[in-house]
């Protein structure tokens, strides 16, 4: 028979490296994700609207995306794929982030906080560093 763990709650298990690790992957990854859409994609998809360049125009006949610059193409296919790999990406980001704070006890303020930067461009990756202060610093490492 195996013997039951003892250790009190309020000490961080030896899983909370594994969570950490999975919450520092997904944020990257969501992260990564969201700066390709944010600042390659959907200019490159909504240029037309700044700019009379050949290579950003709309399709000429609706719903033709052969008629289509290049670059308003390749905006799309990034808005549309990546945005939706991007959604999907962020519930998992948002388990595994949940899923730490309820292990380290973190305040409802620095869960929210740190979530919410996950929809940011650029602040997710300072969020993610500020968590895992906050982990290390609470398990003394």
């Amino acid at each position: 028979m195996s013997e039951q763990s003892t250790q009190p709650l309020d000490q961080p298990l030896e899983t909370t490296g594994w969570a950490l690790t999975r919450y520092r992957v997904m944020a990257t990854i969501v992260g990564l994700l969201l700066v390709v859409l944010v600042l390659v994609g959907l200019p490159l998809h909504y240029g037309y609207l700044v700019s009379g360049a050949d290579f950003l125009a709309e399709p000429a006949i609706a719903g033709d995306a052969s008629t289509a610059g290049a670059g308003w193409r390749a905006g799309a296919d990034i808005s549309q794929y990546l945005g939706v790999a991007h959604g999907w990406l962020y519930m998992i980001f948002l388990f595994m982030g949940l899923l730490l704070a309820r292990r380290e006890r973190w305040t409802p303020a620095f869960t929210v906080v740190t979530l919410v930067c996950g929809t940011i461009p650029l602040l997710s990756f300072w969020a993610e560093r500020r968590a895992t202060a906050w982990v290390r610093a609470a398990a003394g490492t």
